[in-house]
């Protein structure tokens, strides 16, 4: 029996989640001019720092509600999974154990009887096996959807958020190759609060306290 299929779990996981945030691009018109908390931009000063920004991916993933509620059902559906696969281990170990015991004991009335209870046992590893795999494809396909849709929701209020900000970039300082940045263009706790105006509360918390 091969042991426990190990499934991706996010935590910081999620961290592959966000892809979509390589490089957004928000162009808001040439004569507005830009501010966000302390910064203020306008085309006419040449001294003024430019108008992008970057957030720091992984406090955006480990803040944002969002990030949180799905890194939790991940968690939970990983947990159901494994408990599944440790029922059906803890039946075939069971199995084994009595037919080698029987073996043991010459307790099977005939040689055809013994290879009948044999194929079973193989029958159960290959259902256990198969199990295993369905659950580890059907935990890759959800955390997908739920990173498809993560991305697609952080891109749609950032284009909310820009509205008065009027950033003409917005990286992500994971993958987007940003060396070294100056703090006064980091904006994540920025974004994160308006995030998680726009979500709300944690709705895992919620759940649980319903219970």
């Amino acid at each position: 029996m091969n042991n426990k299929t190990q499934f991706y779990i996010i935590g910081a996981v999620l961290a592959l989640a966000i892809i979509g945030l390589y490089v957004l691009y928000f162009t808001n018109g040439a004569n507005s001019k830009v501010s966000s908390n302390s910064i203020s931009f306008d085309k006419n000063d040449s001294t003024i720092v430019l108008p992008i920004a970057y957030v720091q991916l992984d406090s955006l993933l480990n803040n944002y509600n969002f990030s949180k509620d799905i890194n939790e059902q991940l968690i939970r559906k990983e947990e159901s999974s494994r408990a599944t696969l440790n029922q059906k281990e803890r039946q075939f170990n069971a199995a084994a154990q009595t037919f080698q015991k029987n073996a043991q004991n010459n307790a099977f009335l005939s040689q055809e009887r013994m290879q009948q209870e044999q194929q079973r046992l193989a029958q159960m590893e290959q259902e256990y096996q198969k199990t295993a795999s369905d659950l580890s494809q059907d935990y890759a396909l959800e955390q997908q959807r739920l990173n498809i849709q993560l991305n697609d929701t952080i891109k749609f209020y950032l284009k909310e958020y820009n509205k008065e900000k009027n950033y003409h970039m917005i990286f992500t300082n994971v993958v987007s190759d940003i060396l070294y940045a100056d703090k006064k263009y980091d904006i994540t706790n920025s974004v994160i609060e308006f995030l998680n105006k726009k979500y709300g509360p944690l709705k895992s918390a919620f759940d649980e306290k319903k219970k």
